[in-house]
């Protein structure tokens, strides 16, 4: 991690748009300081292009601290952001990518929740369990990100996460973590479960979507 939390959201959004996760201006990072405020990507912002002068410093009550360019805005998700902090005051980062396989494994279930297959990988977010059943909670996309934000707050406050991960349908996925290196490990070990998924499903796998919850 280097000393401007900023360098690292940068080299992290690079990765993620030359992965195709964050294609356009999609996706949004985040990044907690040690006083609770956070930076996060402004809005409109190619993220294969980012500068230090592309994040906005945002408190804790959502308010901006600190702009370096007059006219930018924060991201549109970061109500998002601020849902996550406030369920999960370890947090240091909170990263959303947009991906292909993200979206195809949203529609995979009508319920509120993906159940993930039993793979290695899984150790990689925190599941060191002999044939885990784990999944990942599936939220509605709603055109007002505040409605979504609140909906992740309402459901964190009564159910503990199996992952530090959840899933937003037609949309993508938001993991967090203590640091901005470890949000970086999970986005891509999810993205590698969902790829497997997928994978699965075309071979004709039996990954027992519908009786694993």
């Amino acid at each position: 991690m280097s000393g401007d939390l900023r360098s690292d959201l940068i080299a992290a959004a690079k990765h993620f748009y030359d992965r195709g996760w964050m294609v356009g201006t999609a996706g949004n990072l985040s990044a907690r300081l040690p006083d609770g405020s956070f930076w996060i990507t402004a809005s409109g912002r190619a993220k294969g292009q980012l500068t230090e002068q592309d994040f906005i410093r945002m408190n804790s009550d959502g308010a901006i601290v600190e702009q370096p360019v007059a006219d930018s805005r924060p991201s549109a998700e970061t109500s998002i952001h601020l849902a996550v902090y406030n369920c999960f005051p370890d947090a240091k980062a909170c990263y959303h990518v947009h991906s292909i396989e993200a979206n195809l494994v949203s529609r995979l279930t009508a319920g509120d929740a993906v159940p993930l297959p039993a793979i290695e990988m899984l150790k990689g977010l925190g599941v060191w369990e002999e044939n885990p059943q784990v999944s990942i909670p599936l939220f509605t996309n709603y055109l007002e990100v505040p409605k979504i934000a609140k909906e992740i707050g309402e459901f964190f406050a009564i159910c503990a996460p199996s992952v530090p991960a959840l899933l937003i349908r037609d949309h993508g996925i938001t993991v967090w973590a203590d640091s901005p290196a470890a949000a970086y490990n999970y986005v891509e070990i999810v993205e590698y479960i969902f790829r497997y998924t997928i994978a699965a499903r075309q071979l004709n796998l039996d990954l027992r979507f519908e009786s694993r919850d």
